[in-house]
This record gives structure tokens, C-alpha cells and sequence, in this order.
């Protein structure tokens, strides 16, 4: 016979973390499981390689100065690298998101981890992270590098000085499209147990509204009705923030409105959703 252990009651030994801190042991987790997914990581390296592209233009028009002709430099030139790298961020918004929250009401783990210490804004922001942190990596990291790169070759600031928007409009077009994606994202996480319907419910919700403003200015012969569009409302921001001409006629506020909209509705939904037992009416 086995012996039986005493189960009496310890005092707890280990270290005790201040709270707050739950957040970033659920981010680092997810973000290193994701990196176990070879796949995965194959598909982040290749949205690099736009900004290797870039990079080989940056030095051949600074060894061939009249190649500026074909590829200017200028704001254009890192607002078209900003709006390359969407392709990148619909995908990995989809591969690492999905399965978020999805996987853990599937797994009946919400009860598990909001039974603990753990707050749900630190639960949230742990699931947050581990989205923000992989599209940061496919926008904001590469065009930040791609502007150091242009200063390095052509070993002077007069970009920047002639250009001092550029930096804070890079910053700025980057951040809202992983804020806008992963806030979406996540939120459609929360409504379901299959990261297969949450994928399908956000592809949805990118081409069913873009299919929407393409009926809608065919119909009225307008581009003031892009708002309806979530792809055209990144676009028409983007658009005012590098000081470009407008792709569309809608009103840059009326955009701006409806992104913080999707946004705080984003938030609602998970505030209803995450929650430590389902409550049945």
C-alpha cells in the first residue's frame, strides 16, 4: 500500500507578485506559443520582405540619384509601405487571434483564470498584448526601421527636416490599424467557443463592408459613402495624417468617428463576454 500523505494545511512558501502583474505571464505564453508554430513564424518573415524591397529602392536612389524620378522618397513612400504591410496584419490578426478567447471558452478555462487573482482588464490585456505584439512587428518595427534606414544612406537629416510629420504619421497609421484589428478581433474572439467561426465572422466583417460602400458608390456614384467601409476608413485617416490627396470624399472625422465607435463597441462586447461564470436569464 502506497503511504498517505499529510494534506493538512501549509502556509504558502513561494513568492508572492504584486498584483497587476498577471497580464504579462498570459502575453509572454501566448506569444512564445506562437513562435512554436513554424508556420507561423515562416509568415511573419515573409512580411518582411516589402521592407527589403524598399530598403534595395532607398539604395539605389541614393547611389543613382535620378532613380528618385521612379521612386520618389517622400511621405508617399512610407504611407505605401504602411498600407502594403495591411495584407500582413488581416492574416496574422486572424492566425494569432482567433483562438484567443475562443480557445479558452472551449475549454471552459475563463472560470480557471478569473478564479484566480487575476483581474479580467489583466486577463484581456495579457490576450491583448499577444495580438498587438505580432502586428507591431510587421508595421510599426519595419517602417521605424525603414525611415532610419533613409537617414543611414543618405547620411543626412534633410528628410526629416523637410519632412517632420512623417515619423509621428508613421507611428500614428500603424497604431491605429492594430489597435482597430486587434480590439475587433479579440472582441469577435469572445462571442464564440470555434476560432474557425471567429476567423470566418471577422473576414466577414472586412469584405461584407467593403462589398457594402462598393454597392452603395456604384449606386449613389460617390466616395462619401466609404465610411461604411472599415478597409476605406483606415485608408481616408491615413490618407489626412501623411498629408495626401484623399482616395475618398468621406470627411476624415466622420472616419475617425467610426473607427473609436468600433472600437468601444469592441470593448463593450468583451466586458459583457469575459466573465468568470456565463450568467443564464
Amino acid at each position: 500500500m502506497s503511504p498517505i500523505h499529510d494534506q493538512s494545511y501549509r502556509r504558502y512558501q513561494g513568492t508572492r507578485q504584486p498584483p497587476g502583474r498577471g497580464w504579462s505571464v498570459i502575453a509572454w505564453t501566448g506569444i512564445r506559443s506562437m513562435l512554436n508554430r513554424k508556420a507561423f513564424l515562416a509568415f511573419t518573415l515573409l512580411a518582411w520582405i516589402p521592407f527589403i524591397v524598399r530598403v534595395v529602392q532607398l539604395y539605389f536612389v541614393t547611389l543613382y540619384p535620378e532613380a528618385g524620378r521612379l521612386v520618389p522618397v517622400n511621405a508617399k513612400f512610407f504611407m505605401d509601405f504602411v498600407d502594403q504591410q495591411a495584407f500582413f496584419v488581416f492574416f496574422i490578426t486572424i492566425w494569432a487571434g482567433a483562438g484567443l478567447i475562443a480557445s479558452d471558452r472551449r475549454a471552459n478555462a475563463l472560470q480557471i483564470y478569473l478564479s484566480k487573482p487575476l483581474l479580467r482588464i489583466e486577463y484581456i490585456g495579457g490576450k491583448l498584448a499577444i495580438l498587438i505584439v505580432y502586428l507591431l512587428e510587421v508595421t510599426l518595427v519595419p517602417a521605424i526601421l525603414l525611415i532610419l534606414i533613409q537617414i543611414a544612406l543618405s547620411g543626412s537629416l534633410d528628410f526629416i527636416r523637410h519632412n517632420l510629420f512623417v515619423v509621428p504619421a508613421v507611428i500614428l497609421a500603424c497604431l491605429m490599424r492594430v489597435v482597430v484589428s486587434a480590439f475587433t478581433m479579440l472582441a469577435l474572439s469572445s462571442l464564440s467557443k470555434s476560432s474557425r467561426y471567429v476567423a470566418v465572422l471577422y473576414t466577414g466583417a472586412f469584405f461584407f463592408t467593403e462589398a457594402v460602400y462598393t454597392f452603395m458608390w456604384i449606386v449613389t456614384g460617390s466616395t462619401r459613402v466609404a465610411w461604411v467601409s472599415i478597409a476605406g476608413n483606415l485608408q481616408t485617416i491615413t490618407d489626412a495624417i501623411f498629408r495626401q490627396p484623399p482616395r475618398y470624399e468621406t470627411p476624415v472625422l466622420v472616419s475617425v468617428l467610426v473607427l473609436v465607435g468600433l472600437v468601444v463597441v469592441s470593448i463593450s462586447v468583451l466586458e459583457r463576454r469575459v466573465r468568470g461564470v456565463e450568467v443564464v436569464k
